[in-house]
């Protein structure tokens, strides 16, 4: 007979930075299991694979998990995720789980690293959430993901102007794309300027910080020399 282990309780600080998350970015029932089943495979890994700074960890649940899920607000009826460079999960894993009480919800992860590849997968397992993950490089692959999307997001992945060249050839009308960016986001939207016209909206970051979503609705070249993505980033932390 199998035996079966009794998983810890969570660090009391850990316990009180997810009250102060979900205050902050109220989910479901189901949502909240799910995202605890995610929480506990996160904390196993993390031990073994550097999946967010260590001295994060503590602000888990509002620093990355709240920070993820505020981007729901933003586009309420989108079903169809596409996340680049999803590392950890943040935000990818974290809407997948939101994207469960969504009929028809599902996300796309695309992630360049082998192992967090494979934790990402074992994340959509343990927490049953609609996901696919696509072990791929970005600039090389554009055509390998869905066309058909309702939303495209990116968090501490690469340059704003970067990612607008690989949001680029997916948006359709209707498609939305929301980055989360840090302090450096007026600098990051005057360079990207320079390549793409762009009417952008800004929000301040629910979980304060510096942090802030640019907004995009539409993306057009701004000349026929807007410079092509690199064939790699990185993955959020």
């Amino acid at each position: 007979m199998a035996q079966r282990s009794h998983k810890p309780a969570p660090a009391p600080s850990l316990a009180a930075d997810k009250a102060a998350a979900l205050k902050l970015t109220p989910v479901s029932r189901e949502t909240e299991a799910r995202l605890d089943r995610y929480v506990d495979l996160f904390v196993q890994w993390q031990a073994k694979t550097n999946l967010i700074s260590p001295a994060s960890l503590p602000n888990l649940w509002t620093r990355h998990i709240s920070d993820s899920l505020q981007l729901l607000a933003l586009a309420p009826s989108a079903k169809t995720w596409l996340d680049f460079g999803s590392g950890g999960g943040f935000p990818g894993v974290v809407l997948a789980c939101a994207m469960g009480d969504v009929a028809g919800g599902h996300v796309h992860l695309v992630e360049r690293n082998a192992k967090k590849a494979a934790f990402l997968r074992e994340a959509l397992r343990v927490t049953q959430a609609p996901g696919t993950i696509h072990l791929a490089d970005i600039g090389d692959n554009v055509d390998s993901f869905p066309r058909a999307v309702d939303c495209i997001t990116a968090r501490a992945v690469a340059p704003l102007h970067q990612l607008i060249g690989y949001a680029e050839p997916l948006m359709r009308p209707g498609t939305k794309a929301l980055f989360l960016k840090g302090q450096d986001v007026d600098a990051e939207l005057t360079e990207a300027t320079k390549y793409w016209k762009l009417s952008p909206r800004l929000h301040a970051s629910l979980t304060g910080g510096q942090g802030w979503i640019v907004e995009l609705d539409a993306i057009e070249r701004q000349t026929p020399s807007a410079p092509a993505a690199p064939a790699t980033l990185g993955t959020s932390a």
